[in-house]
């Protein structure tokens, strides 16, 4: 097992990549905290996890509160004795143009995707510090890497996602804390179905989409939970400061459309 006697802090843990990466770690036989304000979805990630016969316990916690996230670390120390990985993945979308978003709506969407990863490593990174080290993981975007139709305030909080990685990396490697983030692509998970409703035509725009993706399919939380899992677990001792894409390839390139492609020459290789 990778993860065999670490502890894990996972937000976002209700569905979507946070459950998927919160099962997948307990799976490798990390003890995860499993972090989100949904009280139902999270018994049901528990439950899981549980089934599998992994260890994990839940924390009701808001990630954009101090007092909260300071809680949430010091039960999950008191309850484990440790923290070995922060997993930073709460996040939402708002489909607006920035005239149209109220400052509520702007303050919300920061505290969750931004705020929280402040508040998480404030926290963690004094109790891996005492025992000689740790991970964090972040969970950005490949919005970190250019601009989306309709998202400026969910694509400026992944921006800010990564360099804040990489500043953190800089920071902290002195203490043996890595600090990387990953950046899905088009991944099948609430948020996406969230984007393509407010775009009135879920199935074209989503058909439309991966038409600019290489592998040409809509990825899994699983999928990402696996990139993950390598940025958290020792196959990635010595990786830090990183962007990890995962996103079937739509960043490869600028132009690309799938309807045009032709199939692969024969020949030799």
């Amino acid at each position: 097992m990778k993860l065999k006697g670490r502890v894990a802090i996972v937000t976002g843990a209700a569905g979507g990549i946070g459950r998927a990466s919160a099962n997948l770690f307990a799976k490798e036989g990390a003890r995860v905290t499993l972090v989100d304000v949904k009280k139902e979805a999270l018994d049901e990630t528990l439950a899981l996890i549980q089934k599998e016969g992994g260890d994990a316990r839940i924390s009701l916690t808001d990630v954009g509160v101090e007092e909260q996230v300071k809680d949430c670390v010091d039960e999950t120390v008191r309850g484990w004795g440790r923290v070995d990985i922060l997993f930073n993945n709460a996040g939402i979308v708002l489909v607006k143009f920035l005239e149209d978003t109220s400052e509520r709506e702007w303050d919300r969407l920061m505290s969750v995707n931004l705020k929280s990863i402040f508040l998480g490593v404030k926290h963690v990174v004094p109790h891996m510090r005492r025992q000689g080290g740790g991970v964090i993981l972040s969970t950005a975007s490949i919005s970190s890497f250019g601009g989306q139709f309709k998202t400026p305030a969910y694509v400026a909080s992944k921006g800010a996602v990564m360099l804040l990685t990489r500043s953190l990396a800089m920071d902290y490697g002195a203490d043996s804390i890595r600090v990387n983030c990953i950046c899905p692509g088009i991944t099948y998970t609430p948020m996406l179905e969230e984007h393509l409703e407010a775009s009135g035509d879920p199935e074209g725009v989503l058909k439309q989409r991966l038409t600019r993706v290489p592998l040409g399919q809509v990825l899994t939380p699983e999928d990402i939970a696996r990139g993950a899992l390598y940025l958290v677990s020792d196959d990635s001792k010595g990786v830090t400061g990183i962007a990890h894409v995962v996103d079937g390839g739509i960043t490869a390139g600028f132009e690309y459309d799938r309807a045009w492609t032709q199939p692969p020459r024969a020949g030799k290789h």
